[in-house]
């Protein structure tokens, strides 16, 4: 498990490095396997307000019937089993990783999507492949790891979001959709994604880390985004060829004395998107986050802050510009607090806002044409419970808001009450 995740066992599901108290522990001859992952679930009770199809906006319209709505969902992680081998060879520590992530949300009459298309928009069991990589290096002189796994920017934003043991905002305003929620994403930070990279992190020096990293230029720009009656949009390939890596890197510095221990860190992202494929127009997207963690007996604190060019909202790339591809300011970021009960339950308490200007006075509409989103914000205040080392019980409040430039809004306040189990 990652010890370097605050929200102690969810880095077993995420499996970012190597490191100590892992799942189940199998030796195999010159390997070391790990077999870890996560099962959860959550009865969501949502109530609705507005009827604006708004782009980019985490709170869907709402049908014109509606005022409340019922879900049984994962949450922002999704179900989640991973196999990890280890082994030290020729003074190299070299692992990999492979891991799979079913839903358990689908929605269709057979249940298990055997009667909808497969896509992740109309089936909650989508079974994802989040992480396939390889890593070889020592602790003298740093480590590589090439293949698929969490992007570099903005991972720390995620991995230190309370809302990993829970909900957060995305549950569905006409059901649940797809097999996670979004948590914070969109609400505070934008997706670090899961990515294929090449990145080289250095050794630690007394607290202090850096990785830099090649990544996939065709994710998250290589794709392009038709109209839903939601205005969420159906995201496809393009046949847009890419020139250049996107590049991404972070650097942090982890500390503690006496009772006190934290991390600061910030990170950043670079792409360069062609946007035609008979010429060369396009732009460049550019990011950057700065964040602290904080913890000081029982009680934690975290704040965070990004601000981007063209990088849009929500997900990297997602309407980063208008339609003559004139590039969108984007900035946001979140603040919590959290607190160890003497029962050993943590209760917390977030604020977090993802904002998105217009290029020009002109610019109202987003790419399926829809009314552009200016704001997404939203308050958690959540209780997790460990009932054993490895099953917590969870219970959650959220309420989100999405705004227009024009002033019209769509909120969701959701009551989420379920339980996740790590192994």
């Amino acid at each position: 498990m990652n010890k370097n995740i605050k929200l102690a066992v969810a880095g077993a599901v995420l499996a970012l490095s190597a490191s100590a108290n892992a799942g189940i522990i199998i030796p195999a001859g010159d390997w070391t396997l790990d077999i870890n992952g996560n099962v959860n679930g959550y009865a969501n009770f949502s109530k609705l307000k507005g009827t604006t199809t708004i782009d980019g906006g985490i709170v869907g319209a709402r049908q014109a019937h509606q005022d409340n709505n019922q879900t049984i969902s994962t949450g922002l992680l999704p179900a989640w089993i991973g196999f990890t081998g280890k082994t030290r060879q020729n003074d190299l520590d070299v692992e990999f990783t492979i891991s799979m992530q079913p839903g358990i949300a689908a929605n269709d009459i057979s249940g298990d999507g055997a009667f909808v298309d497969g896509t992740a928009s109309s089936n909650g069991s989508k079974v994802l492949n989040r992480q396939t990589y390889l890593s070889f290096g020592d602790k003298s002189w740093g480590s590589i790891k090439i293949g698929k796994d969490l992007g570099v920017f903005a991972s720390d934003a995620i991995l230190n979001d309370m809302t990993l043991l829970g909900v957060g905002s995305g549950v569905g305003a006409n059901g649940p959709g797809t097999n996670t929620t979004n948590g914070g994403i969109g609400t505070g930070y934008i997706y670090a994604a899961w990515k294929g990279q090449i990145a080289y992190t250095t050794p630690n020096f007394n607290g202090f880390q850096a990785t830099v990293a090649l990544t996939n230029p065709n994710q998250p720009f290589g794709v392009t985004r038709t109209a839903t009656t939601d205005g969420t949009g159906v995201y496809t390939e393009t046949t847009v060829a890419q020139d250049r890596f996107g590049l991404e890197g972070k650097a942090s510095y982890s500390f503690s004395a006496d009772a006190v221990s934290g991390k600061l860190w910030v990170s950043g992202a670079s792409y360069d998107v062609t946007t035609s494929a008979s010429s060369n127009n396009g732009y460049t997207a550019t990011v950057a986050d700065i964040g602290l963690n904080l913890n000081a007996g029982n009680a934690g604190l975290t704040a965070y802050y990004y601000k981007g060019e063209g990088v849009g909202t929500t997900l990297l790339g997602n309407e980063g510009t208008n339609g003559s591809g004139g590039k969108r300011d984007s900035d946001g970021g979140y603040l919590q607090a959290t607190y160890k009960l003497p029962t050993a339950t943590k209760i917390g308490l977030a604020y977090g806002v993802s904002k998105l200007d217009k290029f020009n006075g002109s610019d109202s509409t987003g790419a399926s044409g829809a009314a552009l989103v200016s704001e997404n914000n939203r308050i958690t205040l959540g209780a997790y419970h460990p009932i054993t080392k490895h099953l917590n019980l969870v219970a959650e409040y959220n309420d989100v808001e999405a705004k227009t430039h024009s002033g019209l809004n769509n909120k969701q306040e959701i009551g989420s009450l379920g339980a996740i189990l790590f192994f």
